[in-house]
């Protein structure tokens, strides 16, 4: 196999909840200049039908469906349709997620100021974000006898840092789900079945620019605080994300399963000293 054949990724169906963040629509963009054929799944009609229209615009092929990540009615009935329009997928990426004030204990406040209602909205957001999708899409996996499962973890998840708890519990629970599942599906299903992760380190999205940026650009004190701690300097850029994820998307990486990979400048390598 030649060393562009290793990599590509040309023809596969990559459903990708979560594709309209920032991040995510980079990598959807990348995939589909690839040659990737996605399947956009998401709950704003206005943000999907805009990305699958910017793929189409460049070149590439998209559709988009419509559905809630955390009901399992919602992504019970995307699946069956996405059966009959596409017959199967070969990789599902899980990139929904996210953080709200509630779960959030800043400066200010202490534990017992956590709102466990906001708790459970992001344990859901971003575990059952995660797990349902799998959960409603895997037997298009299985019609094939081959599938691969990408999850979008994060560095909050193995150096949980001061106020986003709940967004940190929940990102461990999908590094925990991540390699669970790499051997529920070999050990049950056979050798052609993945299971991997990404954890970016960070990246200036919607989500944290007013956490880690003042109005005019330059660092907060716990932007800086991050920065120090990075080797590299400097926070992510979107595009770093794209090796790894054609990596992981691609026959290059079949004999790797059950992995998490930091994409985060050295911020998990390094001690502070």
């Amino acid at each position: 196999m030649s060393f562009s054949n290793l990599f590509s990724i040309e023809g596969k169906k990559i459903a990708f909840s979560g594709a309209t963040g920032v991040l995510g629509k980079t990598m959807a963009l990348h995939l589909a200049s690839a040659g990737a054929e996605l399947l956009i799944l998401g709950r704003t009609p206005e943000k999907v039908n805009e990305l699958v229209t910017e793929i189409k615009e460049t070149g590439g092929k998209a559709w988009g469906y419509f559905v809630d990540v955390t009901e399992e009615e919602s992504l019970s009935k995307v699946s069956e349709v996405i059966e009959t329009k596409h017959g199967y997928i070969d990789i599902l990426i899980n990139s929904a997620g996210g953080n709200m004030p509630g779960a959030v204990v800043r400066p200010d406040q202490n534990f017992l100021d956590l709102d466990t209602q906001s708790l459970r909205k992001v344990m859901d957001l971003n575990y059952l974000g995660t797990v349902l999708p799998i959960k409603a899409l895997l037997p298009l996996m299985l019609k094939q006898g081959k599938g691969n499962i990408l999850n979008i973890s994060s560095m909050a998840a193995t150096r949980p840092m001061t106020r986003v708890m709940g967004y940190a519990s929940a990102k461990a629970a999908i590094d925990n789900l991540t390699k669970w599942l790499s051997v529920e599906l070999c050990q049950k299903h056979g050798p052609d079945f993945r299971v991997n992760a990404i954890a970016p380190g960070f990246f200036l999205t919607e989500q944290n620019r007013t956490l880690l940026t003042e109005a005019d650009g330059s660092l907060t004190q716990r932007g800086n605080q991050i920065i120090t701690h990075t080797p590299m300097g400097r926070f992510g850029r979107p595009e770093d994300l794209l090796g790894a994820l054609q990596w992981l998307c691609s026959d290059a990486s079949a004999f790797v399963t059950g992995t998490i990979v930091p994409v985060d400048g050295g911020f998990s390598a390094y001690s502070g000293v």
